[in-house]
């Protein structure tokens, strides 16, 4: 099926698979059908199962998104309480389409617990509340993670025989143009890989004329962890270190260490490459987010990162937690990066590359050499450090499921192509018109697209901040501002230093947010011993007792 025919039957609001090869143009589709949707006035809710998958498609994870977290099974008693959070309740309630992206990734189990929280908040018993779905993905590429279990796909959930999607199986080729790497790439995926393939892969074993910058790829984060200590010795330049900060049970602290992606110690320097590892709740970045350190802030101390696109981010410390009964039993806190001169399998999905140097000598996992081997253009852009067995295999579950695949994708572009051009047009005019959409011709389309990338971020901007200015003279708490505002608390803080700065807000109209006034005089204290006003060494100085938001409230009572 090609690209055009897959987006004309999105368009009709069916529920679709939407899959095929890697480089076939899946993501391109899909941002296709975003604009097409949002140009009709409608927002479709963007998913993806994994963080890296998210900074694909703009969107947030579906743990996050249905509230689900790291959950792979709901009681009754889960799915109400998950139902009845405000921000989930919001987003499933006013949602309309949904999008899940790297879909293989995403387990059976987890597939039906975000159903189960959607039908609940929807108060519907058809599959996820009645929503438009449209699954993206490649059941030959990474399976979900197993945890010592077996391997249940998605596809074998009760929730997709119940939602039972059309398949468009996409069939052209956008990323590798060099046939014999094709046959290679095919022969792995069809499980008929020959001597002839294996030694097209090993005539580019052991091959060391890869560029300094060419992106490694490494099976296990022992290796990626290597690379990246040997990368930022080579960097010039004083190194900065943040220390990971700890409360609560010991075991439980222990655990959630194991659990973080950041280090306890992270160590960064300026031109230092380097990957989020937490998603920002303002939509800043996401696990996975790629950038460079620019600077470190004179105020803070902390990184400023420049991500794709030149925007830069002030990286603040975040928490990772867990909660008990509605209660932080443990909790750390760390700067959200780790360094990324390196990266594994896992998190090169869905990425393109010109040149790859790529180690699987210890690949573990189906799908593995296949995603790592299909990242990369063509076989001269390979430079492959090792090969064992396991990383020319795919999951054997996976092979026939394709082809029913291959043949239900088949049918469907059968039937829509018979179908006359005006009956498929009021197909899709039915389905905008049904979800309050507003029908578009395809100029209309682009000059809304248009508009949309044109409006201002200075009005944002103001809107935003006058949004935070009318909650506070509500005298809502901090906590309160944030929940209202889908902001973190240190965000909510950053907004009130620029009001007052700008003069919007009297002393007054904060009073009830700033802390107790002997917290007030220690901070002040500790603040008149440093340097250039930084708050890292106050905040590493009380060991994380004060949070960053807590020593800028301090500071504020003190102008």
């Amino acid at each position: 099926m090609t690209q055009g025919e897959a987006l004309a039957i999105l368009k009709t609001g069916a529920n679709i698979f939407l899959t095929g090869e890697p480089g076939a143009g899946k993501t391109h589709v899909v941002n296709e059908f975003i604009e097409w949707l949002q140009a009709s006035g409608i927002e479709p809710s963007i998913t993806a199962a994994t963080g890296i998958a998210a900074t694909h498609v703009g969107g947030m994870t579906l743990h996050s998104w249905s509230g689900i977290g790291v959950a792979d099974s709901l009681s009754p008693a889960d799915v109400d309480r998950i139902a009845s959070r405000e921000p989930v309740a919001r987003r499933v309630g006013k949602a309309r389409v949904l999008i899940i992206d790297e879909i293989s990734m995403l387990s059976a189990a987890t597939l039906e617990a975000a159903d189960a929280v959607c039908r609940e908040v929807r108060r519907s018993s058809e599959p996820f509340g009645g929503l438009t779905v449209v699954f993206v993905g490649d059941f030959f590429q990474l399976p979900p993670v197993s945890r010592g279990r077996e391997v249940v796909f998605a596809y074998e959930s009760a929730t997709w025989k119940a939602l039972n999607p059309l398949t468009c199986y996409l069939s052209e080729q956008y990323r590798q143009d060099d046939a014999a790497y094709l046959e290679v790439l095919s022969a792995i995926r069809s499980g008929e890989v020959e001597a002839l393939h294996h030694e097209l892969l090993m005539a580019r074993h052991g091959t060391d004329e890869a560029p300094a910058d060419t992106p490694k790829l490494y099976s296990h984060n022992a290796d990626v962890d290597r690379l990246n200590a040997d990368e930022l010795a080579k960097l010039p330049g004083k190194t900065t270190t943040f220390r990971m900060t700890s409360a609560g049970r010991e075991n439980v602290v222990e655990a959630l260490k194991r659990g973080c992606l950041s280090p306890e110690t992270l160590e960064l320097k300026e031109g230092a490459a380097v990957m989020f590892t937490k998603n920002s709740p303002q939509g800043q970045f996401v696990n996975g987010t790629l950038g460079s350190v620019k600077s470190f802030a004179r105020e803070t101390g902390l990184p400023v990162v420049t991500i794709r696109g030149g925007r830069r981010i002030t990286v603040d410390p975040m928490e990772w937690q867990v909660v008990e009964d509605g209660k932080v039993r443990a909790a750390i806190s760390q700067v959200p990066l780790r360094l990324a001169y390196a990266m594994t399998v896992h998190k090169s999905q869905g990425m393109s590359m010109d040149a790859a140097v790529i180690d699987l000598s210890r690949a573990f996992e189906y799908g593995q050499g296949y995603v790592a081997l299909s990242r990369v253009r063509r076989l001269e852009g390979l430079y492959l450090l090792g090969l064992n067995a396991r990383a020319l295999e795919v999951h054997p579950a996976v092979a026939q499921m394709d082809r029913e695949l291959r043949a239900t994708s088949a049918a469907a572009q059968e039937t829509f192509a018979a179908l006359p051009p005006i009956e498929l047009e009021n197909m899709q005019k039915q389905f905008v018109r049904a979800l309050g959409g507003e029908w578009v011709t395809e100029a209309e389309q682009k000059q809304k697209m248009e508009d949309r990338k044109s409006r201002g971020g200075k009005a944002a901007a103001a809107d935003r901040y006058a949004e935070t200015l009318f909650a506070l003279r509500e005298h809502k708490s901090l906590a309160e501002i944030a929940t209202v505002r889908s902001f973190t608390p240190e965000t909510i803080v950053k907004h009130l230093e620029v009001l007052v700065k700008a003069g919007r807000v009297t002393r007054q109209e904060y009073l009830h947010l700033l802390p107790s006034q002997d917290i007030i005089d220690e901070i002040r204290a500790a603040l008149a011993g440093v340097e250039d006003d930084r708050l890292a060494p106050v905040y590493y100085k009380f060991a994380g007792r004060h949070s960053y938001e807590i020593i800028r409230l301090a500071r504020l009572a003190s102008t």
